[in-house]
């Protein structure tokens, strides 16, 4: 039985090094930032991420021979990506997408490039996906994971994406999670904390140690302001 992309994918990522993980996976990076009093530093923010290749359900048309070359190319793709060829299959990927963009095709491309490190062309991919298929949580959490990986970083960006993923798929606990992690390193602890404590009662246990330090850090910043009044 073939194997599907999801499969292919984290055998590839797997073999081809540690800095990029596929499947849902726990990821700690130290975002690259500017020192700017607008930028926030998101320094060992601990996210969840989404980077493995979907593929489309439904059989090329056969009234169109486009659509039967365009699959053909994403195969090949998904096939270089089994062998750990991840240039490879991005080239494939992106031969895909310029015979006929597809969502599955433009989903995989960001995968490739995200995988090859090339941020912005993931960005690229993963935004057209989106014109194709607006009502994907996975494609807005994976923008959502670029732009923190931006440089800099643009935390209102992957906020933006987290929301819509959120309203897309309201009980993924790691959509949760991704945005309550973000919001609390941008200094919005209320929010974060609901979604945190959300997360916990979705099934990720990791997340009850956020719980207690963001509540920490509440109760820090109201005694900070009792004491700044008492003065």
């Amino acid at each position: 039985m073939r194997r599907s992309a999801v499969q292919i994918f984290r055998q590839a990522a797997a073999t081809a090094g540690p800095s990029r993980r596929a499947g849902i996976a726990c990821m700690s990076t130290v975002a690259r930032t500017r020192a700017s009093s607008s930028v926030p530093r998101l320094n060992n923010l601990s996210f969840y991420s989404r980077r493995f290749a979907s593929t489309d359900s439904a059989a090329p048309s056969v009234e169109d021979p486009t659509e039967h070359t365009a699959m053909e190319a994403m195969q090949e793709g998904n096939k270089r990506l089994e062998e750990g060829d991840v240039q490879g299959a991005r080239d494939q990927y992106a031969k895909s997408v310029e015979i006929k963009p597809t969502a599955s095709a433009c989903f995989n491309l960001g995968v490739a490039e995200y995988h090859l490190q090339n941020t912005p062309e993931a960005i690229t991919a993963w935004k057209q996906a989106l014109t194709i298929q607006p009502d994907s949580p996975d494609s807005h959490m994976n923008l959502a994971s670029a732009y923190i990986l931006s440089s800099p970083p643009e935390p209102g960006a992957a906020i933006r994406h987290l929301k819509q993923a959120l309203e897309l798929a309201p009980d993924d606990p790691e959509i949760a999670f991704n945005l309550a992690a973000v919001l609390e390193s941008t200094g919005n602890l209320r929010p974060a904390l609901k979604l945190y404590e959300k997360s916990v009662t979705l099934g990720i246990e990791r997340a009850e140690q956020n719980v207690r330090n963001v509540s920490a850090k509440i109760l820090a910043e109201e005694a900070q302001k009792t004491g700044e009044k008492s003065e």
